[in-house]
């Protein structure tokens, strides 16, 4: 789904019903990607886009490649669970918080 301004795009990637349009209705939002931004910004909830593909969706070219560069893709070919990625999310989340907390 693309948002932004004129000549600044800015992209979510969202799993949606094929048959809905491009900016259209969509059933649940898996991240953003801002190609602008030098690097380019991907942030992508991995147990969301795995748990969509295990039930089926099928991922565009350029979603695919944002797919592998965030580690979904290769957590779905693995076949890890989703409850996995949610627990590994979680524990970094906490270490990120114990790490602040350290510094300040």
């Amino acid at each position: 789904m693309r948002v932004g301004k004129k000549k600044q795009p800015s992209y979510r990637v969202v799993a949606a019903d094929a048959r809905s349009p491009r900016d259209g209705r969509f059933i649940e939002i898996l991240g953003t990607y801002n190609p602008r931004s030098e690097p380019s910004e991907i942030t992508i909830d991995n147990a969301k886009a795995v748990h969509w593909l295990n039930h089926g969706a099928q991922p565009s070219e350029r979603v695919k490649k944002l797919l592998e560069v965030s580690g979904a893709w290769a957590a779905f070919n693995d076949g890890t669970t989703v409850e996995a990625l949610q627990a590994a999310a979680a524990k970094a989340a906490e270490a990120e918080a114990v790490s602040a907390g350290a510094e300040a």
